[in-house]
């Protein structure tokens, strides 16, 4: 029956000085990584937007372009007239 004791007081040592910090140390890194995920999702989403608004800002610059090319276009046929 002495030799049970002896194992249960290491058992309640190593849970207590092993396993439990370690778990610890688990739960933060999954914390940590949990948040990670979350910052590069919002970042994903922030990334989109701003590649959407510059792609449709460029657009518009584009056809504004086309309408300065025809408009001048226009005005040099008058001349040649």
């Amino acid at each position: 029956m002495e030799g049970n004791v002896g194992i249960f007081e290491v058992a309640k040592v190593l849970i207590q000085w092993v396993v439990i910090p370690i778990a610890g140390f688990v739960w933060l890194l999954h914390r940590n990584q949990q948040q990670h995920q979350t910052d590069i999702a919002v970042l994903q989403a922030v990334h989109a937007a701003n590649k959407e608004a510059h792609d449709r800002e460029f657009k518009e610059m584009r056809d504004n372009f086309k309408g300065v090319f025809a408009k001048l276009e226009n005005i040099e046929q008058a001349l040649r007239k």
